[in-house]
C-alpha cells in the first residue's frame, strides 16, 4: 500500500509532502516535450476544441505558465497531471515545457492527476466517476478512502459512482454536456434501461429541465386508477333507442350519457349532449325544446 500523503488537503499539500528532485529554480526543470509521453492514468478523456485552440495561442505567445507534472519512466518523463497543457504546447510547437518532477506511485500518479483535474472543474462527470471507479478497482480502496484522498464528501464520491449505472448512449449525454447530471440522477429512477434511453433523448429532443423530467417519470411510474366498479341506471337497449329517438325529433347529433349506481351506492352524473352548428341552428333547437330567448 502507498505511503499516505496530503491528498485530501489538495494539490499544494500533495506537492510539499511528495518527494521530488529539487532541480532547476524551485523544483521546476525546463526539458524537452520530446521526452514526455501521456500518463498511463490520465482521467480525463475528452478534450474541448475551441478551449484547446484558445489554450494553443497563449502558450505560442507566452510559453507555458504552470508547469506539468510528471514522474520518471525509463530515459522519458511520464505525464501525471496537465495533459491538456500538454497537448497545447504540441500544438503551439514548443520544443520545451517547464515540469515539477515527482516520484509517484501509479495510485499517487492517479489521485494527482484526478484532483489536479477536479480542482479546475476539468473533468465531465463520467470522467470523474471513471476515476472514482479506477482508484477503487486497482488499488482496492473504498469509497471513504477515496473520498479522504482526494478531497471530496464520501456522498459525492457515491452520487459519482452511481451514474455508471447508466447505459452507454447516456453516459456519452452526459459526457458532452447534452444533458446535465441533474437529469441524469433522475433518469436512475427509471428501472427499464430501454425506457430510460427513450426518456433521455426526449430531454434532448423537448429542452426539459429537471423538473419538468421529475413529474414525466413521476406520472409515467404512477400506478394507473382501478376503473370504479358502476352499473347504469338504464339499460343500454333503452338509452340507444332514447338517442336515436332525441336524433330524430331534433335533426342533429346526440349522445346520452345513462347516470350510474357506483359500488359505494352513490349516483355518477347522466349528460345528454346536443349537437349544433350555427346560431341559426340554435334558434331552431331551442324552439324544439320549447325554450323562448326573451333576450
Amino acid at each position: 500500500m502507498a505511503k499516505q500523503t496530503g491528498l485530501g488537503r489538495g494539490l499544494g499539500a500533495l506537492l510539499k509532502d511528495t518527494p521530488r528532485e529539487e532541480e532547476g529554480d524551485g523544483g521546476v526543470l525546463e526539458i524537452s516535450i520530446e521526452n514526455i509521453k501521456a500518463g498511463a492514468w490520465q482521467p480525463r478523456r475528452h478534450f474541448d476544441e475551441a478551449s484547446l485552440v484558445d489554450l494553443t495561442e497563449s502558450i505560442r505567445i507566452r510559453g507555458v505558465v504552470q508547469p506539468l507534472l510528471v514522474r520518471k519512466s525509463g530515459n522519458e518523463y511520464e505525464l501525471i497531471a496537465g495533459e491538456r497543457r500538454f497537448r497545447a504546447a504540441q500544438k503551439a510547437e514548443r520544443t520545451s515545457v517547464p515540469v515539477i518532477l515527482l516520484e509517484a506511485t501509479d495510485q499517487e500518479a492517479l489521485e494527482l492527476a484526478l484532483i489536479e483535474n477536479l480542482q479546475r472543474e476539468d473533468l465531465n462527470p463520467i470522467e470523474e466517476a471513471e476515476g472514482y471507479q479506477l482508484l477503487m478497482a486497482e488499488f482496492e480502496l473504498t469509497q471513504e478512502d477515496v473520498s479522504a484522498r482526494v478531497g471530496k464528501a464520501r456522498a459525492t464520491v457515491a452520487n459519482a459512482l452511481r451514474l455508471l449505472d447508466l447505459s452507454e448512449p447516456i453516459r456519452k449525454q452526459l459526457a458532452e454536456g447534452r444533458i446535465s447530471t441533474g437529469h441524469a440522477k433522475v433518469l436512475l429512477q427509471v428501472s427499464n434501461p430501454a425506457e430510460r434511453e427513450l426518456i433521455a433523448l426526449s430531454i434532448e429532443a423537448e429542452h426539459l429541465s429537471v423538473r419538468a423530467l421529475e413529474k414525466r417519470i413521476a406520472a409515467l411510474s404512477r400506478a394507473p386508477r382501478k376503473k370504479r366498479v358502476s352499473r347504469a341506471d338504464v339499460p343500454a337497449d333503452h338509452v340507444r333507442h332514447l338517442a336515436d329517438t332525441l336524433r330524430k325529433h331534433l335533426g342533429t347529433g346526440v349522445h346520452l350519457d345513462p347516470c350510474r349506481t357506483l359500488a359505494n351506492g352513490k349516483k355518477s352524473t347522466g349528460r345528454i349532449v346536443i349537437e349544433y352548428y350555427s346560431a341559426d341552428e340554435l334558434d331552431r333547437l331551442l324552439e324544439l325544446l320549447g325554450v323562448v330567448d326573451d333576450v
